[in-house]
């Protein structure tokens, strides 16, 4: 078992890297989403194009997050088909937790949002001062899969305070 503390340009080379040796289910919780890049192999391409690979190896892949992306997310989004209707995705405005969950053993809670400023490709100098923790300790993990799915099944939706701003509730009044 093992934990490791990750902080500035590390998020990217430690975490985002994880993500393309996922075997079967990625979750992925964010406040905020952009049209982040990455490096895989000698080239550069859109986190999207990375998460739609694996959507095409038959990973499951959940996706929440706070609020719409921009233009160029959506114009990334539109690139890769296979993320319409392979890529669950909630949207909840309450989210305000950044985390990965790697197959159900491994997770990255921190700072960081899948941004990249956050934890994307940009230049040291361009980019948020960001910490969190990825472990294998499965306290931690089993606690993380069920904060992420309380919120995907709609368990807080009944009570929620920020109804007026939810453009698509899980679970109704």
């Amino acid at each position: 078992m093992s934990t490791e503390f990750i902080a500035d340009k590390d998020h990217y080379e430690r975490v985002i890297a994880r993500v393309a040796s996922v075997k079967r289910s990625l979750w992925v919780g964010t406040a905020d989403i952009k049209d982040l890049h990455v490096k895989t192999g000698g080239c550069t391409m859109p986190f999207l194009g990375v998460l739609a690979k694996l959507l095409e190896r038959g990973v499951e892949i959940r996706l929440i997050h706070a609020k719409e992306p921009g233009p160029a997310f959506r114009a990334d989004f539109d690139r890769y088909p296979i993320l319409s209707n392979g890529l669950e995705r909630m949207l909840c405005p309450r989210v305000h937790f950044k985390m990965l969950i790697f197959d159900f053993e491994c997770v990255y809670i921190g700072s960081a949002n899948l941004t990249g400023a956050g934890i994307g490709m940009k230049s040291e100098n361009r980019r948020n001062f960001e910490s969190g923790i990825l472990t294998d300790d499965s306290v931690m993990v089993d606690s993380a899969i069920e904060q992420f799915d309380s919120v995907w099944r709609g368990a807080h939706c009944r009570a929620c305070g920020r109804k007026d701003f939810c453009t698509d509730p899980i679970v109704g009044s």
